[in-house]
């Protein structure tokens, strides 16, 4: 998944940070630590970054795959109860975590409590499930294949934050004042079909709902791969990604 449709945002969120000169940085659900890897080399060499994750066996995984670990503070954290004092960062970012977060308003009042006055929270969210090409493809094969209880995940959780007007209010009601949104899209690409169909069916929890149902998971991700290259082609294959990036302050 993460050359498949995380790595360009992760880049584009890891310049964003570093461009404002940032003393020190915390970063939420840094699951597989694709951003780390790419803002580390960027800071300032006597830049405090502390990595977090919900999960200890992701974060120890992130951390075996980071070059530079040796600078950075690894810590299991609950993005909902952070254990650092108010202010301790001047710069909080988090991408494609918010979603899974089951309440974002205190998720984002912690990020707010962590920061110092001025500094900025940046995150990312996916756009809603018809502007992403592949993780739609998977989603519409599921549905086809259970119609009585389509399996939803994608659509209700990765894809289901998407609303700018309500990431917005939540942000204020969590004490931001100063909101910017920014759409981008960009290109998700893999050399055969075979790719997302794997990545989607086998590499994110839609492979739980799929399990529960009694699917075949090989059966599932060969149909989502036949459906795939239906629309993209039977080679190497290019569909549309789209994320929003949030930028606030207080």
């Amino acid at each position: 998944l993460v050359p498949l449709i995380f790595e360009s945002y992760a880049h584009d969120m890891a310049g964003r940070v570093a461009a404002g000169r940032p003393r020190a940085v915390l970063e939420t659900a840094a699951g597989s630590g694709v951003v780390t890897r790419a803002l580390a080399p960027l800071l300032d060499p006597e830049a405090r970054y502390v990595v977090t994750d919900l999960n200890q066996p992701m974060l120890d995984r992130a951390a075996s795959r980071q070059p530079e670990a040796a600078r950075l503070d690894w810590r299991q954290a609950d993005a909902l109860a952070l254990p650092f004092g108010e202010g301790d960062f001047d710069m909080v970012c988090c991408q494609f975590g918010v979603m899974f977060f089951p309440d974002r308003i205190a998720g984002f009042r912690e990020a707010r409590r962590v920061l110092t006055p001025g500094g900025g929270f940046i995150f990312n969210v996916w756009d809603r499930i018809g502007e992403n090409d592949f993780a739609a493809s998977v989603t519409e094969t599921a549905t086809r294949l259970f119609p009585e209880d389509p399996p939803d995940f994608l659509a209700r959780i990765p894809h289901g934050y998407h609303d700018v007007d309500r990431i917005t209010a939540d942000l204020k009601a969590a004490g931001f004042e100063r909101v910017a949104v920014e759409t981008i899209a960009a290109e998700s690409r893999a050399d055969q079909p075979e790719g997302p169909a794997i990545a989607y069916c086998q590499g994110t929890p839609l492979r739980n709902a799929l399990e529960e149902r009694g699917a075949s998971l090989a059966e599932v991700t060969a149909a989502a791969a036949a459906d795939i290259a239906a629309r993209f082609g039977s080679g190497a294959v290019t569909g549309r990604i789209t994320g929003h990036v949030v930028t606030a302050s207080a």
